[in-house]
């Protein structure tokens, strides 16, 4: 043996000598024995420990996350994933800049969907892998073909028109006026070469309301439906267009009934949806009407809401103050409606059998009162009108209550999933929308509580029986607080991501107005459905009424707390997180659901830092007709009463909530001609503070931006060569072709550029040292190729679409 081999031996003995036993500390390097061949690292001698460990870890984890895969596979909860990977599809479908036709989708479904039916045998634990991107794949094919099927036509430009239409419907708002869907059959002085199919128009004037299935004739202005008040917020012409309404607007004076054409329309004369729908709107106006009648004021609109769907009739206020302390779900007929409506007709059928000799002996009375609820579940979807969250509502309950007859559960995530996939196979674009969502997370969560806190019971059934009255009136309690923090906690996302704000003290709002809606409201709004045939509601109303007064003055307090938060817009990125993360920590049952929580708090952090960046300089609205410049919590405008509409978005989206007034610039007496047009130029510049505008009657308003731009916004288009030369940012709003800057020195936006645009918004580039380097424009729209868009390049001088062209 020769002399290295020797020492190498040596070494191993002292090694296997200062092994440490089982739990005890291995010795300091510096402890060891030194040997000739010099130091011996500690990553050297515990480098095959350290791997063995690490490959033990993974084995063990590996280990545990199959087995948990396969508990959740137990469950069956999988199942549930899939309509929210279609709604992703969906969503993902309708938020691209341009379509995907339904050809490329259908191949791209073959090529996601084979692979996922070829994982069998030993391949089947990768079946979920391959059948989430092909479910993905189908919610975009869905949403493909709703949009092709639809096709609405939606009006390029507001136009004065002589209208002949049939009405669809009615509703009167809080001032006494009517809103009428219209069936456009001919327009005149102009004719539009373009109609829409269908218009929504206000008759402010006082008149005798027509009834539906009447074709009516008047003046009236017709606009397309707006869009997004700023980049990123609701697009109002998409739910026009899913909903078939091409046009928004109103009569001039009063409309007046066509005399020759057949008012109402009949069986024979048109088709039977046609005639059921119309039969149906004027069930709904009836039924109405008579709550209305019965109770009165807002109390009265609020609880022909519930019934009827119909919430125009509340008064602002009222909708403000209710918003305010979050009780605006309320208005909506939801799960909570729809469930206490069913819940006290099956539990009062039930006892009324029970009080016949022998009769719940000889029947089923559970299944038998489930029937009836069945019915009258269906005749409730029928009056209140189709929204997303009733149709939601029904689809569940109807799966719950055909499940009793079944002697299944009722309430199960399974439930909720299948409601889902009929409304998102029925009517994709509903998932794009607040009501869906915040509709079907706060039913998810409610559903996971109550699975969670039955098993607990589940696991706890000895002390059960033993329950006294103190302890259910304490479960009540606990269980009404329960259900107002997890349906609050889990809309809360999509309450910020779609309107920009939390109330502060909707959870105590919640828990004194739920009893009240639970014990005087729906239930005695079912008593006097169930009366009102015989003309007997007059009763059962007034208690509702009184329900909803009590239930109307907590809100009020709530909402004079003055207690809401303004959280600005969402970065979708972290709206995404915390929603997809939320979902998973609703379905999942095992330590899996840990991965939810993960996304939770990603989405947070993303959002957090999303919420200090810098917000947007100059606002334009997509008229041109409001201009803002923001600064701090404050917006100044060129205008003293902005549009309400438009405005308050805005404050709610740049959480801020000050508004800065236009100052009106001191007249000059410079008389007229250039040279007075520069004298006035000159006086408003002087005028102009950074962070306000001020203003010249007819003429112009100069502002300054908080980096020092100078922003003009031209009333008279002739101004636009003088004033060009002073400006940083020009807004002309009219589409009327103007003149053009000689020097190109002003960024100029006319009423033509935002119409490809919409609303934009102008942030300052900032270098590293901070100063302003540029302007980043950022357009609502990227494309007009969208159908729900394409009316934005449409010419009606030549009657066909402009190419599509970057507009700034």
């Amino acid at each position: 043996m020769g002399e290295r081999q020797a020492q190498a031996v040596v070494l191993d003995a002292e090694r296997a000598a200062w092994r440490p036993a089982a739990g005890d500390h291995a010795p300091a390097s510096a402890d060891l024995p030194a040997t000739r061949l010099g130091r011996t690292r500690p990553a050297t001698r515990y480098g095959p420990m350290l791997r063995n460990r690490v490959r033990s870890t993974a084995k063990s984890f590996r280990g545990h996350f199959g087995a948990a895969v396969a508990e959740e596979a137990e469950f069956g909860h999988g199942f549930v994933l899939v309509p929210v990977l279609l709604a992703l599809g969906a969503i993902a479908w309708f938020a691209l800049p341009e379509s995907v036709g339904i050809a490329e989708l259908a191949v791209l479904l073959c090529v996601f969907g084979i692979p996922a039916l070829l994982c069998r045998g030993g391949f089947h634990r990768w079946r979920p892998l391959a059948l989430g991107p092909a479910l993905v794949v189908a919610g975009m094919l869905l949403a493909s073909l709703e949009t092709a099927r639809l096709d609405t036509v939606v009006l390029d430009g507001s136009v004065t028109t002589e209208l002949r239409g049939r009405v669809l419907s009615r509703e009167p708002d809080d001032k006494g006026r009517w809103r009428y869907l219209v069936e456009i059959e001919e327009t005149s002085r102009p004719r539009l070469r373009r109609p829409p199919a269908r218009a929504t128009l206000l008759a402010r004037s006082r008149h005798e309301p027509f009834q539906v299935g009447t074709v009516i004739e008047g003046k009236a202005r017709l606009s397309p439906p707006s869009g997004p008040a700023l980049p990123g917020l609701n697009d109002f012409a998409f739910d026009s267009y899913f909903r078939g309404v091409g046009a928004v607007g109103f009569f001039y004076g009063a409309p007046h009934a066509a005399t020759d054409a057949v008012s109402v329309a009949i069986p024979s004369q048109t088709a039977l949806s046609d005639w059921m729908r119309a039969e149906l709107a004027t069930m709904r106006e009836t039924v109405g009407n008579r709550i209305r009648a019965a109770i009165g004021g807002d109390t009265g609109a609020i609880a022909a809401a519930l019934v009827t769907g119909e919430e125009r009739a509340i008064g602002r206020e009222t909708v403000e103050a209710l918003r305010a302390a979050g009780l605006s779900h309320v208005l909506a007929i939801s799960g909570l409606n729809m469930v206490l409506a069913a819940g006290t007709f099956l539990i009062g059928a039930r006892t009324l059998m029970s009080f016949v000799p022998g009769l719940a002996e000889k029947f089923p009375a559970k299944k038998v009162a489930a029937a009836g609820a069945l019915l009258m579940v269906f005749l409730y979807i029928l009056i209140s009108g189709g929204a997303v969250s009733a149709l939601r509502s029904w689809i569940m309950i109807s799966i719950m209550l055909v499940a009793v007859f079944f002697d299944r559960i009722s309430i199960s995530l399974r439930n909720v999933a299948l409601a889902a996939l009929v409304i998102i196979a029925w009517k994709p674009s509903a998932v794009a929308g607040p009501g869906f969502q915040m509709s079907f997370a706060a039913t998810l969560a409610l559903v996971a509580g109550y699975a969670r806190w039955r098993d607990y019971k589940a696991r706890d059934r000895e002390n059960a029986g033993k329950r006294g009255r103190w302890q259910a009136v304490s479960g009540l309690a606990v269980g009404t607080v329960a259900t107002s923090v997890i349906g609050g906690l889990a809309t809360a996302i999509y309450a910020a991501g779609h309107f920009n704000r939390l109330p502060a003290y909707g959870l105590a709002a919640n828990v004194a107005a739920t009893p009240l809606i639970g014990i005087l409201v729906m239930p005695f709004a079912l008593f006097a459905m169930l009366l009102m045939p015989f003309g007997l509601e007059y009763y059962p109303l007034q208690v509702m009424g009184q329900g909803l007064d009590w239930m109307l003055a907590v809100a009020r307090y709530v909402a004079s707390l003055d207690g809401e938060w303004a959280t600005g817009r969402i970065d979708a990125t972290g709206f995404f997180l915390v929603a997809f993360g939320g979902v998973l920590l609703c379905v999942l049952r095992t330590r899996l659901a840990l991965a939810g929580v993960g996304l939770v708090l990603l989405g947070g952090a993303q959002i957090a830092s999303q919420g200090r960046a810098e917000p947007p300089s100059i606002t334009i609205s997509e008229d041109g007709q409001l201009v803002g410049l923001v600064a701090g919590k404050a917006i100044a405008t060129n205008r003293s009463r902005p549009p309400e509409f438009i405005f308050s978005q805005w404050q709610r989206a740049l959480a801020a909530a000050d508004h800065i007034r236009p100052v009106e610039a001191p007249a000059t007496g410079a008389g007229q001609g250039a040279a007075a047009t520069s004298v006035h130029v000159a006086a408003l510049l002087a005028v102009a503070k950074p962070g306000a505008f001020a203003c010249r009657k007819g003429a112009a308003c100069v502002g300054r931006s908080r980096e020092g731009w100078t922003v003009i916004v031209v009333e008279a288009p002739q101004l636009v060569p003088v004033l060009c030369e002073h400006a940083d940012v020009l807004v002309v709003a009219t589409r009327r072709p103007v003149a053009t800057c000689p020097s190109r020195r002003a960024l100029m936006i006319s009423g033509e550029t935002l119409r490809r645009t919409g609303a934009i918004e102008i942030h300052a580039e900032r270098t590293q040292s901070g100063a302003p380097d540029g302007m980043r424009i950022v357009p609502s729209f990227a494309s007009t190729e969208r159908p729900w868009q394409r009316h934005r390049r449409y010419d009606w001088r030549s009657g066909d679409f402009l190419s599509e062209a970057p507009p700034l």
